[in-house]
C-alpha cells in the first residue's frame, strides 16, 4: 500500500526536527515499522503493508505536532514503542482503560503498551504482583513508580527495596563498607528509578526518616513487613526457598511487587530459579497477579527489542532441537 499525505502547516524548523540529521529519525521509523519513507519538503510517501503504513502516518503526524520543540531521542523511541504496540484486550482484572495518574515527579509517566497498563492496574489492585519479562520492559521502573505513589498518598508508611546479591557471571569478592554500602551496587537500578521519580533530595530525606529501606534478601528471614511497599528485583536469581521466605514476610497493609527475567538466571548450573518455580506454583493462587512482558513491550532503544527477539528465537530453535 502507498500512502501520500502532507504535514500542515509547512514549517521547515519542525520538519528538520522530525526528520533528524540526514533523515536519521525517518530511517529509525522505517526500520521499526517495516515501511519505506520518502518525502519532498512537507509531502510524504509511505510504502508498506496497510496497517504499518497507517501507523507510520499517524506516528509522523504526532511527532510533527511535538516538533514545535526539539525532539529528544527518548521521545522518538517511546513513540515507536507506542506505534508498534499490539492492539490486544486487557485481562478481565486489568481495570479497564481509565487513565492512571501516579503521584511522582515525572508528569509524563504513563503506560506505553497494553501490558504495561495491565501491570499498573494489577499492582494497584493486588497485594502481590509478579512482573516477568525481558530487560527494558519497564517492569522495575513502574513498580518503583507505584511505590512512590503509595508513599505520597500515605497508603503505606515505607518503601523496602531488596534483591538477591548474585553477580551476573562475575565474582566481585567481598565489598567494603557497612550493610547499605555493600548492597548498593546490586540495588543501583532501583536507586536510579527513585532519583528520577522523587529527586535526590527527597530520596536522601526519606532514607533519614526511615521511609526508604534497603534490605538484602538474605536478611529478610523472621521479619513481618506491615504497611510497606516491598519490591523484590532480579527475582530470577532467588532459590525456591528464598522466594517462599520472601513472600511469607508480607504483613497487613502491605503490597509486594516481584520482578525478574527468567531468561537471565545467574544461579549456579542446576539450581532452580525461585521465580520460575513461583510462576508455576502460584499461577492460580487468588490475590496474586502475574504480568508476562514480551519484546513488544521494550521501551528502551528499538535495537533492544530486536536483540531480545534474536535470543528468544535461538532459545526456541534450541528447544526444538533438544
Amino acid at each position: 500500500m502507498i500512502l501520500r499525505f502532507s504535514l500542515e502547516p509547512a514549517d521547515n524548523t519542525r520538519l528538520a526536527r522530525l526528520c533528524g540529521s540526514l533523515d536519521a529519525n525517518l530511517h529509525e521509523i522505517e526500520a521499526a515499522l517495516g515501511v519505506r519513507l520518502s518525502r519532498r519538503d512537507a509531502e510524504f510517501r509511505v510504502d508498506g503493508p496497510k496497517t504499518a503504513a497507517e501507523r507510520a502516518r499517524t506516528l509522523l503526524e504526532g511527532l510533527y505536532e511535538r516538533a514545535r520543540r526539539p525532539l529528544p531521542a527518548e521521545t522518538l523511541q517511546l513513540a515507536l514503542v507506542e506505534a508498534n504496540a499490539p492492539v490486544e484486550p486487557l485481562a478481565p482484572d486489568a481495570g479497564g482503560d481509565d487513565p492512571l495518574v501516579l503521584r511522582t515527579r515525572r508528569a509524563d509517566l504513563s503506560a506505553r503498551t497494553p501490558r504495561q497498563h495491565q501491570y499498573l492496574q494489577q499492582i494497584l489492585s493486588h497485594d502481590i504482583t509478579f512482573g516477568l519479562g525481558p530487560a527494558g520492559t519497564g517492569k522495575t521502573f513502574l513498580a518503583v513508580a507505584c511505590a512512590v505513589d503509595a508513599l505520597e498518598r500515605s497508603t503505606v508508611q515505607r518503601i523496602i527495596l531488596t534483591r538477591p546479591a548474585v553477580e551476573a557471571g562475575e565474582r566481585l569478592g567481598f565489598l567494603p563498607g557497612d550493610l547499605t554500602q555493600k548492597v548498593d551496587p546490586y540495588l543501583r537500578p532501583l536507586y536510579d528509578a527513585l532519583y528520577d521519580l522523587l529527586g535526590f533530595d527527597r530520596v536522601t530525606k526519606a532514607f533519614e526518616k526511615g521511609q526508604l529501606e534497603v534490605a538484602p534478601l538474605a536478611f529478610m528471614r523472621g521479619r513481618t513487613l506491615n504497611h510497606a511497599f516491598v519490591i523484590l528485583d532480579e527475582a530470577q536469581n532467588t532459590t525456591p526457598e528464598q522466594m517462599k521466605m520472601f513472600l511469607t514476610r508480607i504483613g497487613f497493609g502491605s503490597r509486594c511487587v516481584v520482578t525478574g527475567d527468567t531468561s537471565q538466571v545467574d544461579l549456579p548450573r542446576g539450581v532452580l530459579s525461585g521465580l520460575v518455580d513461583a510462576e508455576r506454583v502460584l499461577a492460580k493462587v487468588k490475590g496474586i497477579a502475574m504480568t508476562r512482558f514480551t519484546s513488544a513491550d521494550v521501551v528502551r532503544h528499538p535495537l533492544v527489542a530486536r536483540i531480545v527477539e534474536a535470543y528468544e528465537a535461538r532459545a526456541k530453535h534450541e528447544g526444538r532441537d533438544a
